[in-house]
């Protein structure tokens, strides 16, 4: 098989690192394996496998014709068989189809407001899923949804998986004292809830002076991130809330740090909580799209109620005060993102039902 992903941009967002893992893993498994970015490069390139096929496309506008001929002699110079298009990159997918029409396009759904479908309408993807060879969705209510909605039947539930891809030399030193790190993963987006943790830190900061909390993702400069940096200096708290923005080995941090939280009030399958595990920290998250499948009982991490500041202060203290449980449900977590969460397991799913597609397409 000769497959290439494609993405908007390579900045640090969950469905862009998606499309660098399967561009990774499968350049392990089949004849040749390509990444393409459309829009916008990022700090990701940096973590794309030597043995990946790179393009850049450059496009600038919606409808680029550049950039779909650009894309064009690119499928046709090295014989692909598959587009795999990442979120809003199926609009791109469809126009080269149209001069291309052997391509078959698999359309990955990483969207991550999850708790609402009822109100997601999109006409363009509608249309545009005649032309899908498949679908695959992050969690099963986005699996139900492109039953409803969409007009391709070939629908798959896929989870998230997480490679080491720690290439970077970066290393970030963490403020705050050694042992005593709290550390949260996840763009500055209202649906992650930063509110929370900071007002969770606020609550704590008496009874545990010494802990710190440590905000890693990308900062859009937005009204969202004013007012979280305006909530840290209102209540004083510059010496226990820390930004970092993005960086290009969050393994390095994780390493720093003894406790791993996402406050979310929505998710798909998020990576962070993969990467939790992957690191054996002990996680608290909230009980949001797929996390249970992944947090399925307390002795793999704390599941709470979303926007629930009492209980995600309760969760904190009892992890800070039981080092104990917290090597214990960071271990146990980390066997289960390694047996259910590998790219191993999710890859070889993913090969076996695009062989059934081309099969039955055929």
């Amino acid at each position: 098989m000769r497959i290439v992903q494609i993405i908007d941009s390579l900045e640090t967002g969950g469905a862009e690192r998606m499309a660098v893992n399967y561009a990774n893993a499968l350049s392990k498994k089949i004849e040749f394996s390509g990444l393409i970015a459309s829009r916008k490069e990022g700090l990701l390139l940096n973590q794309i496998d030597k043995d990946v096929s790179y393009l850049f496309l450059k496009k600038k506008k919606k409808i680029d014709f550049v950039a779909v001929f650009r894309l064009r002699k690119y499928l046709k110079n090295n014989n692909i068989d598959i587009i795999h298009a990442h979120s809003s990159s199926f609009f791109i997918a469809v126009l080269v189809k149209m001069i291309l029409p052997k391509i078959k396009i698999i359309w990955h759904d990483h969207y991550g407001i999850s708790q609402d479908l009822s109100s997601r309408k999109n006409i363009s993807l509608k249309v545009s899923s005649l032309f899908f060879t498949g679908i695959i969705s992050v969690n099963s209510d986005l699996k139900n949804w492109a039953k409803s909605y969409l007009l391709c039947s070939n629908i798959i539930y896929l989870p998230n998986f997480i490679l080491d891809s720690s290439v970077s030399s970066e290393k970030v030193q963490l403020n705050g004292f050694e042992s005593k790190r709290i550390i949260c993963v996840a763009n500055l987006r209202l649906q992650k809830n930063h509110i929370l943790l900071i007002d969770a830190a606020n609550v704590l900061k008496d009874k545990f002076p010494d802990w710190t909390f440590h905000l890693f993702g990308k900062d859009f400069n937005d009204s969202y991130s004013h007012q979280l940096k305006k909530k840290v200096n209102d209540l004083q708290l510059q010496n226990t809330v820390y930004f970092y923005g993005t960086t290009n080995n969050i393994s390095s941090s994780l390493l720093q740090c003894q406790i791993g939280v996402l406050p979310s009030v929505s998710e798909g399958l998020p990576l962070a909580i993969l990467e939790y595990g992957l690191n054996r920290l002990p996680v608290i998250a909230t009980n949001v799209g797929e996390i249970s499948k992944i947090i399925s009982s307390e002795k793999e991490g704390v599941i709470i109620e979303s926007n629930n500041l009492n209980a995600l202060v309760a969760a904190i203290e009892k992890l800070i005060e039981s080092e104990k449980y917290r090597n214990e449900i960071g271990l146990n977590l980390y066997n289960k993102v390694q047996k259910d969460f590998s790219a191993e397991t999710i890859v070889s799913n993913y090969l076996l039902w695009l062989k059934s597609l081309i099969t039955f397409t055929a």
